[in-house]
């Protein structure tokens, strides 16, 4: 780690969106650390320190937040990207335990990772990062449980900002769509080259923008978060979307 260098940790670095940040952070000479499932970084093998992590674990993400804290003796920025959502059911015909596994790995999972990994960010002026969705505020039909954690995410971000300030900045990013495993079912939990789980012709045709975001359409946002151009702002949220929802 150089004097001048950041140190970020990503959640979820392995994924699509994932990958492309840590590209980007690399390029402008930040130190990275990716944190996700052992079968996404065997997977995607980066050119970063990585630390294996199951968000469905607790134990995991404690021995993974202690594994960074020895790597680093600082974390300037820190970046959920992990969540996912394999099925589209209607809300009154999901199975509990789909149910339970969505809640659990996105809105329980950003609550443990918080619980693990915010105290560690110090430094000049660090800044955690969520991802959350469009679908947190725009519901569509059969994305009720994903779309329940997601708006989670977004009340969680919001008391994280109050609480936390002014020592750390807490915002949030929500993305529509993005051409990656995620609409496959997830990176490390689905294979990646099968076919989309959403109808994406509808979904285009209500995009002012008419076409679907790709990886680096969110990470700019993220890095504008991390950044000090954005250091007046806390408890916000980006909506990420073509211009198909204007909240």
């Amino acid at each position: 780690m150089t004097s001048s260098a950041r140190c970020v940790a990503i959640l979820g670095g392995a994924g699509g969106i994932g990958r492309k940040l840590v590209e980007q952070l690399h390029a402008q000479g930040d130190d990275v650390c990716v944190l996700d499932l052992a079968t996404s970084l065997e997977r995607h093998r980066l050119d970063v320190p990585s630390i294996p992590l199951d968000l469905l674990s607790e134990g995991s993400v404690k021995a993974a937040a202690a594994e960074l804290s020895r790597m680093w003796d600082r974390v300037d920025g820190f970046v959920n990207l992990a969540g996912y959502n394999s099925h589209l059911f209607p809300l009154a015909d999901t199975e509990t335990d789909y149910f339970d596994d969505v809640i659990a790995g996105n809105l329980r999972g950003t609550f443990l990772a918080t619980k693990a990994f915010l105290p560690l960010l110090g430094g000049e002026a660090p800044s955690f990062v969520n991802v959350s969705s469009g679908l947190a505020s725009f519901v569509r039909p059969g994305y009720g449980s994903y779309s329940a954690a997601k708006a989670g995410v977004i009340a969680m971000t919001k008391t994280l900002a109050l609480e936390w300030a002014p020592k750390v900045r807490v915002n949030a990013v929500a993305p529509g769509l993005v051409d990656t495993a995620f609409l496959r079912g997830g990176t490390g939990r689905s294979n990646e080259d099968a076919p989309v789980i959403v109808n994406v012709e509808p979904y285009l045709a209500a995009i002012p923008l008419k076409r679907l975001a790709q990886p680096e359409d969110v990470v700019g946002p993220i890095l504008f978060l991390l950044g000090r151009s954005s250091s007046y702002m806390t408890g916000q949220v980006l909506w990420i979307n073509g211009g198909a929802y204007m909240p």
